[in-house]
């Protein structure tokens, strides 16, 4: 589950925030920390793209999570096949709304830097700083738990925990999501045998009891969850009103996808270029 605000709720609780419901609540409590708390060193977002040679793929993620808030879910679909070009006036929109967190000095990069720092940083150290009180928010996906020092308090009472990334409307809930997938290379009796059990409930519940994983089936008991990050991303993927879509990077053709999106996405949080540019960019490097 790609679609999470990283926060402490102890942070919040000191300073009489509450859990934003809509996007418009989240950009407003972004501006009273700013006047609250706003330093040098204090900021009320952080993050961080660097990964090796998959440098750029947060930005890929957080820009698709916008997609799916500035332009929804069918454009979404139409921007991944591509249907409309990677530059359409909605993937600019919808990325100038992820510049509007990600490009304001007011606003990033807590305990970090300025925003170029962004690119530089790697992107699971780019959230410890929630921990410090130097960030209040951190987008990123469910698995960022794997990445916290060992001994962190994970839930809605501790050291750290993360809530739903809010639409336009409290009423919206676009998912962003992403996954393994397993596939059968015979049809054979046994293999057929096998991948219905995979897809049944009875297999996801063993497993997402195991630990560490949870499933899109949707005969899981969230109690079954083995934190607390992880059962709230199964009531999310549960609810009648969600609507979930694959990461579109992973999608895409590779030499996009795991390419000039990455690299672009790099270029322009380090200011080398503008949004109109860089999506322009990705859009000549689609293959024929």
């Amino acid at each position: 589950m790609k679609s999470f605000v990283w926060y402490s709720p102890s942070a919040f609780e000191d300073s009489g925030y509450e859990v934003p419901e809509t996007w418009d609540d989240m950009m407003s409590l972004t501006d009273e920390i700013v006047a609250d708390h706003g330093s040098d060193t204090v900021k009320p977002w952080c993050f961080g793209i660097e990964s090796g040679g998959a440098t750029g793929w947060p930005a890929t993620d957080f820009v698709e999570d916008m997609v799916l808030r500035e332009a929804g879910p069918d454009v979404y679909d139409q921007w991944v096949d591509h249907e409309i070009p990677f530059d359409d006036p909605q993937i600019v929109a919808s990325l100038d709304r992820a510049g509007d967190i990600l490009q304001n000095e007011d606003y990033v990069n807590g305990g970090i830097g300025d925003t170029r720092s962004i690119a530089s940083t790697p992107w699971s150290d780019a959230g410890l700083p929630v921990l410090e009180d130097n960030c209040y928010m951190f987008r990123a996906a469910s698995f960022f738990e794997a990445q916290l020092p060992e001994g962190t308090d994970v839930g809605p009472d501790g050291d750290i925990f993360a809530f739903y990334l809010p639409a336009d409307t409290a009423d919206e809930q676009p998912l962003l999501v992403a996954g393994d997938n397993v596939a059968a290379f015979n049809d054979n009796e046994a293999t057929q045998a096998v991948q219905a059990y995979l897809a049944s409930p009875e297999w996801a519940n063993e497993r997402v009891s195991i630990g560490g994983v949870v499933s899109p089936n949707q005969g899981v008991d969230p109690a079954n969850a083995s934190s607390d990050v992880l059962r709230l991303t199964l009531e999310l993927m549960q609810d009648e009103d969600a609507v979930a879509r694959f990461d579109g990077s992973d999608l895409m053709p590779s030499e996009v996808g795991a390419g000039t999106f990455w690299s672009e996405m790099t270029a322009w949080i380090d200011g080398q270029k503008d949004g109109e540019a860089a999506l322009a960019a990705i859009e000549s490097s689609w293959p024929e």
